[in-house]
């Protein structure tokens, strides 16, 4: 079923959701009321393309959407890394739980106008700890291994279910830095990188609306790319609560909207631009053998080039030559959900078809050696960087 998202008109938070403004859990410092934010952070707009949850109802309704007992990736006694937090009204949501929920809360967070916020958490509630380093940078995540936060996170086999105790949680940026981080992090799950080396760790994020359609789109759409890709074939992506509970967007986030139109950014990044709630549930069997991952995101970006040109012609973009492997991928001898439709584009092609391609390209005598193509990726997020 299509939804009208015209995102300027939105049904408001329903009633019975709704809480006072200055409720908090006993013992939590509160944050300043929702309406206030405007004039005490960010006076300086340096977060310009950050967005955090500011209302205390709206918080611990997406807290309960990720660890409540409904949630698919809920669950007790977890220790969960929280990134981009702004100053912690999800923080402090996530607390609110049952204290059975979660032992530990690592807060990410390397501005300076929310560290006081966040500090005072750590001051009251002794499972909270706030690193001043950012989520975004790799090195965070070794210094979280290197003083011991996770020695007592287990590793738990890929193939017993979902890691009951290692949980990572994020706003994510709505700009180019924050689709780089979640495309590498779907990337770190085939390989088993990252925090994936404890297990299947689930993530639930608090992302654009855009970067979700993109995550969530299927074959053939428009909106289908490289990322969707990746996510479909390593994980289930699954919206976490009712997408109308967390618009108009001024109602609940920060930094809030003036109302004028930037021309300097497409639309989907600007101020105002809804956000969703997601959960993410690595996949216990992976399309993407381990090793292979370079193979794919070569085909992929290849490929995607020419994304609504048939197949038997934009193959020929892999490497001179590359045709010939029509030939395997239309072969009449194998059956048919080993062969590829190759009238389908590349935004057509199922993480079925994908897989048949990669496997060909692999095989293939005569694929370039040389696999590395350029994606404008800052050295911050390395792909070759990897939480060991």
């Amino acid at each position: 079923m299509q939804v009208n998202r015209s995102w300027r008109h939105f049904a408001p938070l329903t009633r019975t959701c709704r809480r006072s403004y200055s409720e908090s859990s006993p013992g939590l410092p509160p944050l300043p009321p929702p309406e206030k934010w405007r004039r005490i952070f960010d006076q300086g707009n340096a977060l310009k393309d950050r967005a955090c949850i500011k209302r205390p109802d709206t918080a611990q309704l997406v807290a309960n959407s990720f660890l409540g007992d409904a949630s698919p990736v809920g669950g007790d006694g977890k220790v969960v890394i929280e990134a981009f937090p702004g100053p912690g009204a999800l923080s402090r949501a996530l607390l609110q739980l049952p204290r059975s929920k979660i032992r530990k809360l690592i807060i990410l967070e390397d501005h300076t106008e929310y560290l006081p916020h966040l500090k005072a958490l750590e001051e009251a509630d002794s499972r909270v700890h706030v690193i001043p380093y950012s989520g975004y940078m790799w090195d965070t995540y070794t210094y979280l291994e290197d003083t011991g936060l996770l020695s007592d996170v287990p590793t738990v086999p890929w193939e017993g279910g979902l890691h009951p105790n290692l949980h990572f949680i994020s706003h994510l940026q709505r700009s180019i830095k924050g689709e780089q981080l979640i495309a590498q992090l779907f990337r770190c799950i085939p390989d088993r990188t990252w925090l994936y080396k404890f297990g299947r760790v689930p993530m639930s994020f608090v992302m654009s609306d855009w970067v979700w359609t993109r995550i969530n789109s299927p074959p053939g759409k428009s909106t289908r790319c490289k990322l969707s890709v990746i996510a479909d074939a390593s994980a289930d992506c699954l919206s976490a609560m009712d997408w109308g509970l967390l618009q108009p967007y001024n109602d609940h986030f920060h930094p809030m909207t003036s109302g004028h139109t930037s021309l300097k950014k497409p639309i989907t990044r600007q101020l105002g631009y809804p956000f969703t709630a997601v959960n993410v549930i690595p996949h216990a069997d992976q399309v993407i053998r381990r090793g292979l991952l370079e193979k794919w995101d070569y085909c992929l970006r290849r490929l995607f080039v020419l994304k609504s040109t048939p197949l038997q012609r934009s193959i020929s973009s892999l490497a001179p030559g590359a045709a010939t492997l029509l030939k395997t991928l239309t072969d009449p001898s194998l059956p048919r959900e080993q062969r590829v439709d190759i009238s389908k584009p590349p935004r057509g092609l199922t993480v079925a078809d994908w897989a048949l391609l990669v496997r060909a390209f692999e095989l293939w005598p005569f694929a370039p050696e040389d696999l590395m193509v350029n994606d404008g990726m800052t050295t911050k997020i390395d792909t070759d960087i990897k939480l060991s």
